[in-house]
């Protein structure tokens, strides 16, 4: 009788051990976030936290315009802050999205901050598979953690100004896009320092994107210490108005490189990242 006991308990803890294992699914963990930022379940583990702390920066080099490749990920700058991102999986981002995406085909995603209405649509496509807002509708932080083909898209909240010279808590979203070993951030509308906190959630970075007018977003002395503490290996400019880039370009001494592009995109892996911390500067408005 025991013997029947102890066996049928065996059976028992094997099928649930499949059951957990085909509930998991390929990817180990299922995340899917709704556009209030409920998690269904756990969210997939972040390449770019995990080795924030990594004392080295892998080997690189350089940058070209060509669809992307296996291990690479294509950006182009549309306008102000808005940057298109193509992966090899053919999955493509547009960020800070206020309804244009270029001569671009429609996004697969879109992520979009509140601050002004030059970063968000009320009417996106409805092609658009996943819209992503850097702030909570109804109120309160929102998080956002999502797989979307081989990318994971994940957000760290930030306060902005209110309307009465006060701070509207997580009114705005850093978004992380992880993708071919790549970690790449979009600082979204920026208003104040990053906390300890802040830069432990979004980790590692190895592109930025940086608004640098510094006058309705972070001003630029505050900016240039923020750029310097992400340790990114390539920053982009965006809100690039009047001389805001020039004064942008004078933070940095010659530990920063500088390439002005003749395009609005480039193509980059993780082998191919800048050895010297990088301001690329790329075609457009």
């Amino acid at each position: 009788m025991k013997r029947s006991k102890r066996l049928r308990w065996t059976v028992h803890l094997l099928l649930t051990a499949i059951c957990l294992v085909f509930a998991a699914g390929p990817h180990g963990a299922v995340a899917q976030t709704s556009r209030d930022g409920a998690n269904a379940e756990r969210a997939p583990v972040s390449i770019c936290q995990a080795v924030a702390s990594a004392p080295d920066r892998p080997p690189v080099v350089r940058v070209a315009a060509q669809p992307p490749e296996k291990n690479h990920v294509r950006l182009t700058y549309i306008n102000h802050s808005t940057y298109y991102l193509e992966t090899p999986d053919s999955v493509s981002i547009a960020t800070d999205f206020a309804g244009y995406h270029g001569q671009k085909p429609v996004p697969t995603a879109v992520t979009m901050n509140k601050a002004h209405s030059s970063h968000y649509t009320l009417f996106p496509d409805e092609q658009i598979e996943h819209v992503l807002t850097g702030w909570n509708p109804n109120g309160g932080p929102i998080a956002h953690s999502l797989v979307v083909g081989d990318t994971y898209i994940r957000n760290v909240t930030t306060d902005i100004r209110s309307g009465f010279s006060g701070l509207e808590p997580d009114g705005n979203s850093i978004f992380i896009f992880e993708v071919a070993g790549l970690c790449i951030g979009h600082l979204g509308h920026l208003h104040h320092k990053l906390e300890d906190r802040h830069i432990a959630q979004i980790g590692r970075l190895d592109i930025v994107m940086v608004p640098i007018d510094g006058g309705l977003t972070l001003g630029h002395e505050s900016l240039g210490e923020t750029v310097k503490r992400l340790r990114a290996s390539i920053v982009l400019p965006m809100h690039r108005r009047g001389m805001a880039l020039n004064s942008f370009l004078d933070l940095f001494g010659d530990d920063f490189d500088r390439r002005m592009m003749p395009t609005d995109n480039f193509t980059v892996s993780l082998r191919t990242l800048p050895k010297q911390p990088t301001i690329i500067v790329l075609r457009g408005v």
